[in-house]
């Protein structure tokens, strides 16, 4: 029998539901659907990276055209809380990390280019704009601190030389009596350079008041943080808040705090009395978004005599920017740790991470958040190994493989890795990317004049976010069910997906299937989308409270069907007497429960707890070619084999690895984020920021291996990161590998064609 269940359940490539919506522009955006006529906000900027205002002239920016009001720290006071929360970590010590106060709006003092000053709100973006530039501001220049080291110029009386934190994880002293007895060490210095997330479309926010209570949209990754913050700031109860996000246009873990921006236009709509609503452009996202990554790793390994890992180390040191923004100092601790020994069985190891402050944008989560950066530290220290050794690279990383009979595996960054077959996953990675033929390829690369190289990561991924999750079920009067949902999809095919774990389960029709999401008024909690959670956390809480429907449905259809409750059975969307074909569909009993006026039957909620995380792993092997006469870098092979235990949806879950791909590839060789000596951003645009093009990417083969998680229900392991996690360090150890033979033994990103000569010039 044809049904919606069996055209529409999980581990089918089903096209995203939500595509024509979008692609006929009906998507609805938050600059889209600002309320009609609100005010317009511009934010006057920071233009010194470092400096102590000494006088700010608002006079004639009150008086200009439309301007509505015009807003200074001095403003706040008495409305608001002028201030920005961060999560500290513990330092080596005990004691809490140095989160030094950060306001929406600068207080007497500018730490970074970009950061608020003044807002201007004015009946029209112009009006604003024209206005702000006759506020006078005087500065009194102060020594900037930008290098990534300790010391320098003070950034923060209360984080002495620029020292936010000194953490560590393992036991020093035990790593390094390893170290001492081992047969093999190795070590490496390796950058991880600063990006910019760049997301299609920019943040963007408004808000206005609904009778009494504040609501405020924004384009975002969830709408609780952002409530909570509102609701400290201006010292509301939740129930006087609402936040929602539309359609979002990408967020890559960029948009998952709050920013002074939505605090400041809700400042101005309680004050006005008005709708208020703001879209940066281009430039001042690039300036003032959270930036990414930016760090260096000192790594050492050590191996016994048959070349098995027997201690590891890393000491690093992260920008965190200007400021601590909400997980900024977690990023690079904890949240790298939690990946930081790999797929590798090594129990002796140690990770220490020192987070310093600079005159430069604050730097938080980006596609990944500190997964990338440590399995990047850890591959690349592996390829180094290998080499060194001359040795192959799959045949070192096999010698210290976690096994598959040792699982379930807690590392020594204390994670529980519930299943694992990292070699049959290398073995299908091999084959699939035709390792034999490599020098067969390389050779006709060396016949252009071009040098070829082969390099491997093998990652591992940590599914991170909140650990709970809720769903609600309703039916609606019109036929439609309305599934209500606490994440928040930011492109990645949320409709799609959840439409089919649901319709897995039940068996509804998914063409009367409505997903509602990104509206706290419509679902109690929720962790929104960040850490490759969603639709492992969403899918398992749709089963769940899918599990509770048809429970609390039973009773009545059992009466519908006149018999015991214990003798119904549902399957395929249908309550069936065990042994029988007498059967009545879910729909015809929810239509029984609203006819008898049961309308508790006809809506549901489940939060759901999960118990464990699961831990997506594969293999990357990457192809580039390097003109050595233009130093030009080109990836020309690309294969990734991955194990994301059962996949929902397969074509969707390949385009989330392409795109995690792709935004590796550009960290690796386009993408770097660049400041003078007195901090303005050289790369602010997009003339000068180079963002990947579809030239700079190869056609990529896709491949899984099913090992299901054994700590949710339904097996899954998160996607949407794992591409950029494992991408640096193949792109990365190619370029190595194409380069090694010519004497240059240390690559960093980016790979630009003026480094790539260089380094073989410096190597002649």
């Amino acid at each position: 029998m044809n049904t919606p269940f069996s055209k529409f359940g999980i581990s089918q490539s089903a096209a995203r539901v939500e595509d024509v919506r979008l692609l006929t522009g009906h998507g609805r955006y938050t600059d889209d659907i600002a309320p009609e006529g609100a005010l317009h906000m511009y934010v006057l900027r920071a233009q010194m990276a470092h400096a102590t205002l000494t006088g700010i002239d608002t006079e004639a920016a009150k008086s200009a055209p439309g301007v509505r009001g015009v807003y200074l720290a001095a403003d706040l006071d008495g409305v608001m809380e002028n201030s920005m929360t961060a999560i500290p970590v513990k330092n080596l010590d005990g004691s809490t990390a140095a989160v030094p106060h950060r306001p929406a709006l600068a207080i007497n003092r500018v730490r970074f280019v970009g950061e608020a000053i003044a807002v201007i709100v004015a009946d029209t973006l112009q009006q604003a704009r024209d206005a702000a530039e006759t506020i006078l501001v005087d500065y009194d220049d102060l020594p900037t601190s930008m290098a990534l080291e300790f010391g320098g110029p003070e950034i923060h009386p209360d984080a002495p030389e620029n020292l936010a934190y000194d953490w560590g994880h393992g036991d020093a002293e035990a790593t390094e009596a390893a170290f001492q007895s081992a047969a093999h060490q190795v070590k490496l210095r390796v950058h991880s350079n600063r990006v910019i997330a760049n997301s299609m479309e920019p943040r963007a926010c408004y808000a206005e008041m609904e009778g009494d209570r504040l609501h405020v949209c924004f384009s975002g990754q969830g709408v609780w943080g952002v409530k909570r913050h509102l609701a400290g700031s201006f010292n509301l109860a939740p129930e006087e808040i609402r936040v929602t996000n539309p359609d979002v246009g990408g967020g890559f873990g960029m948009k998952v705090h709050a920013y002074p921006e939505y605090l400041l236009a809700a400042f101005a709509t309680k004050t006005l009395g008005q709708p208020v609503r703001w879209t940066p452009d281009r430039s001042e996202s690039m300036l003032t978004d959270n930036a990414c990554r930016d760090l260096y790793s000192d790594a050492q390994a050590a191996f016994d005599e048959n070349y098995k890992l027997v201690a590891l180390r890393v000491n690093a040191v992260s920008n965190l920017g200007a400021y601590s923004s909400g997980f900024g100092q977690n990023i690079q601790s904890e949240l790298a740790l939690k990946v930081f020994p790999g797929v590798y069985d090594v129990q002796t190891a140690y990770f220490g991470v020192r987070g310093i402050y600079t005159n430069t944008t604050p730097v938080d989560a980006y596609r990944g958040a500190g997964r990338p950066e440590a399995i990047y530290v850890l591959e690349r220290l592996f390829d180094h190994a290998a080499r060194t050794f001359q040795m192959d690279p799959s045949e070192l990383r096999r010698r210290s493989f976690i096994r598959a009979d040792q699982m379930p595996y807690k590392t020594a960054a204390g994670e529980l890795y519930d299943v694992g077959d990292f070699d049959r996953v290398l073995t299908r990675a091999e084959t699939e990317a035709d390792v034999a033929g490599f020098p067969a390829r390389q050779q006709d690369s060396v016949a252009k004049g071009k040098l070829r190289g082969l390099g491997l990561c093998f990652y591992i991924e940590s599914i991170l976010g909140a650990p709970k999750e809720t769903t609600r079920i309703e039916f609606a009067e019109d036929g439609q069910l309305n599934l209500y949902v606490g994440t928040q999809s930011n492109g990645q095919g949320h409709e799609t997906a959840y439409t089919q774990l649901l319709c897995e389960k039940t068996g509804w029709n998914p063409a009367k299937v409505r997903i509602i999401q990104g509206d706290s008024d419509a679902i109690p909690t929720g962790g929104g989308t960040g850490g490759s959670r969603s639709v492992t956390m969403q899918g398992n809480s749709i089963y769940k409270t899918s599990d509770l429907m048809i429970k609390r449905l039973k009773p009545l259809a059992s009466d519908e069907l006149e018999v015991n409750p214990q003798d119904v059975a549902f399957e395929k969307g249908a309550f069936a007497i065990v042994g029988t074909d007498r059967r009545i569909t879910l729909p015809e009993v929810v239509e029984k429960a609203r006819k008898t006026g049961q309308q508790d039957l006809l809506d549901h909620s489940v939060e759901y707890d999960l118990p464990a995380r699961s831990y997506p792993n594969g293999a990357h092997f990457c192809e580039v070619e390097v003109d050595p006469q233009t130093g030009h870098t080109q990836v020309v092979k690309y294969t990734i084999v991955d194990d994301f235990g059962l996949l929902i949806n397969p074509m969707l879950a390949e385009g989330q690895v392409h795109g995690g791909v792709v935004q590796g590839i550009g960290q690796a060789i386009t993408e770097n984020a660049v400041y003078d000596d007195s901090g303005q951003l050289l790369t602010g645009s997009f003339m000068d920021y180079g963002m990947p093009r579809a030239s700079d990417i190869p056609t990529m083969a896709f491949h899984t291996e099913l090992v299901p998680s054994t700590a949710n229900e339904i097996g899954m392991k998160g996607c949407g990161e794992a591409g950029t996690v494992g991408a640096m360090a193949a792109v990365m150890n190619a370029v190595q590998d194409a380069l090694w033979d010519r004497g240059v033994r240390q690559v960093d990103m980016p790979v630009t064609p003026l480094r790539m000569w260089e380094w073989l010039q410096q190597a002649k």
